[in-house]
C-alpha cells in the first residue's frame, strides 16, 4: 500500500477571511476516485502558560461554532506568512497582559485532519511579567488562573473540550513532572 492520494483537479467553493473551502478530486491508490472537501486555514498558537504558584493562565470566551462559552490557554490564529514564534508571545500579551519566558516548544496539533488543514502550533513558557490585556475590537474575554494539577483534573473529567487546550495542559504537566518546565 502507498498510502497516498494524488489531486487530480481543484475547486474553490467558498473564500472568506479566515478558511478557503476547495473541492478536491483525488486519484486513489487502487486507481479509482474520489473527492474531498478541504478547509484551508493559516494556522495558529496556543500558550500554556505558567506563573510562579505553578496554575495556569487560561481564558474564558463565548465560542460561536458551539454557541457555548469555553475555557482555553491563550490562542489566537496566524495571518499568512506570520511568525508562529512571533505570534504566539502577541497573543499571549493581548489576551492575557502578560509576558513569557522560558519558552519550550510542545509540537503541533492537528484539530481535525480528516478535513481541515489547520496546523496549531503549541508552546508552553513561564510568565515573566504582568502588563495590561490588548484585546482585539471584537475579542471578549475574561482571564483565569487555574492550579495544573487542577487543569490535569479537568481534562480528565471531561471539563474542558477544547482540543488544544487538553493537549498543552497534559504535555505541560509532563514538562513540570519531569523538571523541565
Amino acid at each position: 500500500m502507498k498510502l497516498f492520494e494524488e489531486t487530480r483537479a481543484s475547486e474553490t467553493k467558498f473564500e472568506g477571511k479566515i478558511i478557503k473551502v476547495l473541492l478536491d478530486e483525488v486519484e486513489l491508490e487502487n486507481g479509482n476516485t474520489a473527492y474531498r472537501e478541504v478547509v484551508c486555514h493559516n494556522g495558529g498558537v496556543c500558550v500554556a502558560a505558567l506563573n510562579e504558584k505553578n496554575e495556569l493562565l487560561f481564558v474564558r470566551q463565548f465560542r460561536y461554532p458551539y454557541k457555548e462559552v469555553l475555557l482555553e490557554l491563550p490562542a489566537g490564529k496566524l495571518e499568512k506568512g506570520e511568525d508562529p514564534f512571533e505570534a504566539v508571545q502577541r497573543e499571549l500579551m493581548e489576551e492575557t497582559g502578560t509576558r513569557g519566558e522560558q519558552y519550550i516548544s510542545l509540537g503541533n496539533l492537528y484539530p481535525s485532519p480528516g478535513y481541515c488543514g489547520e496546523i496549531i502550533r503549541m508552546w508552553a513558557c513561564r510568565v515573566a511579567e504582568k502588563g495590561e490585556q490588548h484585546l482585539d475590537d471584537d475579542e471578549f474575554l475574561e482571564v483565569e488562573r487555574i492550579p495544573l494539577e487542577k487543569a490535569v483534573e479537568m481534562v480528565l473529567q471531561n471539563e474542558i473540550p477544547d482540543s488544544k487546550t487538553q493537549v498543552g495542559i497534559l504535555k505541560t504537566a509532563a514538562l513540570v513532572k519531569a523538571g523541565k518546565l
